[in-house]
């Protein structure tokens, strides 16, 4: 987005805002950018779409500062929940089945989606059923945090099923 600053602005007359927020009015654009001069500030259009547009008298560096800021805020707090990814093997002890049961219900809790995965590796093919029987326990334990955004699937070696967190 381009802002227009001092001469670039094109509008005949222009609302004004001070350095401090307080509203000047609805002035002619060289009596604006007089102000604006006789400060030694630039004068920024904020609003192009307002009628008349709305400008404020500022230093535009600090101005620019500010907008990169806010983007920057804006960004670090825009988490759209991540797919984590936890991986078992369909002989899992007991501790390290509930270490991994506790991982996933801290990710739900976060707000992010959970890819559950039972990887078969030889022979444990032929037991798929056990695969079946681990995401059904997985699933029922984490009933309160989770609740199941794609069912169990099969692909190759792997079965799969995604878990979003409840609202």
């Amino acid at each position: 987005m381009q802002v227009r600053i001092n001469n670039r602005i094109s509008a005949r007359e222009v609302r004004v805002i001070d350095s401090d927020g307080t509203q000047v009015g609805v002035r002619p654009l060289p009596e604006a950018l007089a102000m604006a001069r006789q400060r030694g500030l630039d004068l920024i259009e904020i609003a192009p779409s307002a009628n008349p547009p709305v400008c404020k008298i500022l230093d535009f560096s600090k101005y620019k500062y500010e907008q990169e800021k806010k983007e920057r805020e804006a960004r670090k707090n825009q988490k759209a929940g991540m797919l984590k990814e936890v991986r078992f093997k369909p002989h899992i002890g007991v501790h390290d089945l509930e270490v991994k049961i506790k991982q996933i219900s801290e990710f739900l809790a976060a707000r992010d989606k959970v890819r559950v995965m039972v990887v078969f590796r030889g022979r444990e093919m032929q037991h798929k059923d056990l695969g079946m029987k681990l995401l059904d326990d997985i699933r029922a334990r984490l009933e309160p945090s989770g609740s199941i955004e794609q069912a169990p699937q099969n692909d190759r070696n792997r079965l799969f099923m995604t878990l979003i967190p409840k609202h």
